[in-house]
């Protein structure tokens, strides 16, 4: 297992900090000991993670656009961060339907900005960009996407993230093979406490739950690798951290569950309904929505042979995670405790 202790000390610049897996991760972060620069719109109006767990006065909160090239070259001279870990982005497919000018922007052009703050920054010796499972040409196939495989996303999401790899490995190969380590992380879809986004499906689960209404199932039988979010956010604190002393390991990496957690949605949902009790159900129903993959999984034998990684947690046992964090929020309970207590278990898990 890497040694978390590692960032003491170090400075991380974390774009996206304040979204659901920023939030964990900037946990994480301060946890063992690091100086956190945390760069994000702070746009969002509704409940979130970022301010319900009490971490934004442990870190520098920078309100800031990844779309402002200006501003963030600015951020990266004043504080000299020594690992960059770029999360910021559009991250909802049926968004980039609706706009799809700003998820290219946010996803194309964000992501050129910081790799050239990374550029133009003598201090960055690890910067790593997560992307998506999605960023594959999706050829509805029953094995594992390998990172070899043709990227070429459909929707504007997807496809802006294709996009998203296709500059952060022109930059690599131009301008930083020769002094910083860089990969990028490709993540199937992640579970977790705090998740309060539109257009998921265990948000929709948690929400319809606490209003004692059926949950509303698009797409029961669509396949997705489903993990908790802290098996992707421990891999991309590993990547980052490795690398940055042997920068023979930096690559494009595949993160995802075993082939045993790629449910089926209507299956997650069961699971869900099981776990939560007080007799709530689901139904099918689709609205007729824009396309979506219906098959998706991720081969993840590159990322298990280069660090020795392997999942912790299936997925009965994330989703208890999960639950037991929704019901002590919806009891007013603080929940940086349960997510502190949550981290120590993934991280003691043998």
């Amino acid at each position: 297992m890497m040694d978390l202790n590692f960032y003491k000390g170090k400075k991380v610049l974390l774009t996206g900090h304040t979204g659901f897996k920023g939030s964990w991760m900037s946990v994480i972060l301060v946890n063992y000991g690091a100086e956190v620069i945390g760069y994000s719109t702070c746009s969002k109006k509704e409940t979130r993670l970022f301010d319900l767990c009490g971490v934004k006065d442990q870190i520098t909160h920078i309100k800031g656009d990844v779309r402002d090239l200006e501003h963030i070259l600015q951020v990266f001279e004043k504080y000299q961060p020594e690992i960059v870990i770029h999360m910021a982005a559009q991250p909802i497919v049926r968004i980039s339907y609706k706009d799809p000018v700003n998820t290219y922007s946010t996803n194309v052009m964000g992501t050129v900005n910081i790799c050239e703050a990374v550029r133009l920054t003598d201090s960055v010796r690890s910067f790593l960009n997560v992307t998506t499972d999605k960023v594959y040409e999706n050829r509805e196939w029953e094995w594992g996407y390998r990172e070899n495989e043709p990227l070429d996303g459909y929707d504007p999401y997807s496809n802006s993230k294709s996009c998203s790899e296709l500059v952060t490995h022109s930059y690599k190969a131009s301008f930083l093979n020769s002094y910083v380590a860089v990969s990028t992380a490709r993540a199937g879809n992640v579970i977790g406490g705090g998740d309060f986004a539109k257009d998921r499906i265990i948000p929709d689960c948690i929400r319809a739950a606490m209003k004692g209404e059926d949950i509303i199932v698009r797409n029961p039988h669509s396949t997705r690798p489903y993990q908790h979010v802290l098996e992707p956010v421990y891999a991309y604190l590993m990547i980052a951290a490795m690398q940055y002393g042997h920068p023979e390991l930096q690559s494009w990496y595949n993160v995802g569950p075993d082939d045993g957690d790629c449910y089926e949605t209507g299956a997650l949902v069961d699971l869900f309904v099981n776990l939560w009790g007080n007799g709530i159900q689901w139904i099918n129903q689709y609205d007729g929505g824009p396309h979506e993959a219906n098959f998706l999984k991720l081969d993840c034998s590159k990322l298990k042979h280069a660090f020795g990684w392997k999942p912790r947690w299936n997925l009965e046992t994330a989703m208890e995670k999960v639950v037991e964090w929704s019901k002590a929020w919806a009891e007013g309970e603080d929940v940086r405790p349960i997510m502190d207590k949550q981290i120590e278990e993934f991280l003691a898990f043998p």
